[in-house]
């Protein structure tokens, strides 16, 4: 069974062409390494998140991950549009993704980014550095099969 995934890269400068993403090639390598069908990612501005996640998350994937918009600058809203759309959070991958950035710099601990399962598919926030977007595949890589075999009905 062919397991599916999107990266939602959210970043008003890389939008406009103005600044290259790094992070969504990586996130995407990640996944496709671990064997999930993932297309390019998708680029949009910050102010475009809320509508720009909801119809991403209609094409069903399994995993939904998102860099940048997470930090406390005034147009950053992924966490709240990322919340909006949750049927449960799963907070402690996104403490354990701030936890170990913090371990390298303080920074870290302003992202506000969420994790969360929406329907049947897996949505976790990632910074928009590539520092935390290593943070993050990291504490998701221990759980995302056990994960997903859960939303599949799985045991326990």
């Amino acid at each position: 069974m062919t397991r599916s995934a999107r990266v939602l890269v959210v970043s008003t400068r890389a939008a406009a062409g103005q600044y290259t993403d790094r992070t969504g090639p990586v996130i995407r390598e990640w996944l496709v390494e671990r064997g999930f069908e993932t297309p390019e990612p998708v680029v949009v501005a910050d102010a475009d998140i809320a509508t720009a996640l909801p119809q991403v998350l209609a094409e069903n994937p399994d995993v939904l991950l998102t860099t940048g918009g997470t930090g406390v600058s005034p147009d950053d809203r992924t966490p709240e549009v990322t919340l909006a759309v949750l049927d449960a959070e799963l907070p402690g991958l996104s403490e354990e993704q701030r936890r170990r950035g913090a371990e390298k710099t303080p920074a870290a601990l302003l992202s506000r980014g969420r994790a969360g399962v929406s329907g049947r598919t897996v949505v976790m926030n990632l910074p928009g550095s590539s520092g935390g977007v290593r943070d993050g595949l990291a504490v998701l890589g221990g759980v995302l099969d056990h994960l997903l075999d859960q939303l599949a009905g799985g045991d326990h």
